[in-house]
């Protein structure tokens, strides 16, 4: 399981390097500025994410696996496909529809955070 979430982490920052690449070098003259923003939101966050990831996984090699940290990878993996996931799609097609999929991602993301948190609290416990 940690193998398939490390490999997830380091790929998606791969594609958060890439999507900002082509946002910055393709987009920049193609969509509208609200559209950019939002586009480049996703690769922010993508890649903030995706170091989050990487960090808790790190966390669980140290401090030992726990059920919190492991929901806690898996909410950071959900959380950027759904939020930066729908900010890629709504910027380069426009689909309105596809909004109301970025505020859940947004959830799943504080998710992570908060489960992160007990995580580690929980297992500093047990020293």
């Amino acid at each position: 399981m940690i193998k398939h979430l490390y490999t997830f982490a380091a790929l998606s920052g791969f594609c958060s390097v890439a999507c900002g690449a082509f946002g910055s070098h393709a987009l920049s003259d193609i969509l509208e500025p609200r559209m950019l923003a939002a586009f480049k939101t996703g690769v922010q966050y993508q890649m903030f994410h995706s170091l989050a990831l990487l960090a808790t996984l790190l966390v669980m090699e140290v401090r030992g696996q726990n059920l919190q940290l492991t929901l806690s990878c898996y909410s950071f993996a959900a959380g950027i496909i759904f939020f930066s996931g729908s900010l890629y799609l709504l910027a380069l097609t426009g689909l309105n529809w596809i909004g109301p999929v970025t505020p859940f991602g947004g959830l799943l993301l504080l998710l992570a955070w908060v489960l992160l948190a007990v995580g580690i609290w929980q297992a500093s416990s047990a020293d």
